[in-house]
């Protein structure tokens, strides 16, 4: 499957759905993981296809790595631009229910790079399922 593949809203919609009871609450069991990475390789893929561009890298492993954001492309070694999270972290973010600088400060995200935190701005992607 391509990088950049387009990503269905509805599929979007019903797969972030599908994980928002495990992000409103830490508590309760991670969703599969079947769930779990079609939730992080949804948001991923539409965060690289709303902020086109090749200066960061998008990193939630195991799951998925993007690059996105207006500028100088990036082939060889590692990027200078990383923004690197877990998938509960990322889909936080994803959602909106976490702030980026604040997950920065919890240690949950690193950011590194100048261009880094313009992932940010691209932030939330989706919103999550209303209970």
């Amino acid at each position: 499957m391509a990088g950049r593949t387009t990503v269905d809203p509805a599929e979007l919609r019903a797969a972030v759905a599908a994980v928002t009871p495990w992000l409103l609450d830490a508590a309760l069991d991670a969703p599969p993981r079947a769930a779990l990475a079609a939730a992080v390789r949804g948001t991923a893929r539409t965060l690289a296809a709303s902020a086109p561009g090749h200066s960061v890298e998008v990193r939630v492993p195991p799951f998925v790595a993007v690059q996105c954001v207006e500028g100088p492309r990036h082939t060889r070694g590692t990027p200078p631009n990383v923004v690197e999270t877990d998938p509960r972290t990322w889909l936080l973010l994803a959602t909106g229910l976490l702030e980026f600088a604040d997950a920065v400060d919890a240690g949950t995200l690193t950011a590194s790079g100048s261009r880094a935190p313009e992932v940010a701005h691209w932030l939330p992607i989706a919103k999550p399922a209303s209970g």
